[in-house]
């Protein structure tokens, strides 16, 4: 089969020999025309192939995967308790995945760019196993997303990012499930997605524990301590004047960093419990 020269999304390919429709394999090279018996080569970086990814987590599931990211380090406190679901939308989103070869290494690297537009950047931050990819079916078209973001211009994007059209050994457009949740806290709206193959959140803004409370007990304790751990230098300059000595000065700031201690953790456990 003639290499084609420009990318088309597609999971089937006709054979140069009859005309026949190709159904090739994700990672097949190498295929034989069911009705002329030809051998076909696939330059899979001249082909877009079309995949999707099937679901394994339910909206329950999902839904207990949020508030769990909810409850995390990174959230405001108590965010899982004082936000409101207000909208829950299931798709499938798409995504360009392409993949790239270093000849001279053979190393593979792959990047994941939006095939459409989304608000969640992170998204490309996403690991997708090759070996869980499926021809993409049309009846999930009544919720798939459809692609808006050309090829071409993805090349662009990922251009700066030192990708060489040349060393491309795959690209595909990949139909991800995903579950999209709007939740409301403190009068303002956010987005969260639940991947729904893995069940991993994805979220850009989000009510984010404060920092300054942090940064504020930080440098107190810092200041506190880098004081107290100078009694005994302080205690060998005077020795020679007030028989303070560097012993009395060690002992000055064991007793000193044990007190100075109880106010500091308590303040840390206070800013913890209420940010």
């Amino acid at each position: 089969m003639t290499p084609q020269s420009a990318p088309v999304s597609t999971n089937e390919f006709r054979c140069a020999q009859c005309g026949g429709v190709l159904h090739p394999d994700e990672g097949q090279v190498f295929l034989a025309c069911p009705y002329c018996g030809s051998a076909v080569y696939l330059d899979k970086s001249k082909v877009v192939f079309h995949w999707s990814l099937s679901p394994t987590v339910n909206p329950d599931e999902a839904a207990a995967n949020l508030r769990r990211w909810m409850a995390g380090n990174q959230t405001v406190k108590d965010l899982d308790r004082k936000s409101k679901v207000v909208s829950t939308i299931f798709q499938y989103f798409p995504l360009w995945y392409v993949k790239e070869r270093d000849r001279q290494t053979g190393k593979e690297k792959i990047f994941i760019e939006p095939a459409a537009a989304i608000s969640i950047s992170e998204i490309k931050a996403l690991d997708i196993p090759a070996g869980n990819l499926e021809k993409y079916d049309s009846a999930l078209d009544a919720q798939a997303v459809a692609p808006t973001v050309p090829f071409p211009a993805m090349m662009e994007w990922l251009a700066p990012r030192g990708v060489n059209p040349d060393e491309v050994a795959e690209a595909a457009l990949v139909h991800l499930p995903v579950y999209i949740f709007k939740y409301e806290f403190a009068g303002k709206t956010y987005t969260a997605m639940v991947e729904g193959s893995s069940g991993k959140v994805f979220a850009n803004i989000f009510p984010a524990k404060a920092e300054a409370p942090y940064y504020l007990v930080a440098i107190v304790s810092t200041a506190g301590f880098l004081c107290i751990s100078s009694f005994p230098v302080i205690g060998y300059f005077m020795e020679s004047g007030t028989g303070i000595g560097p012993g009395l000065g060690l002992l000055a700031c064991v007793v000193a960093g044990a007190l100075f201690a109880v106010p500091v953790f308590a303040l840390a456990a206070f800013v913890s419990a209420k940010v």
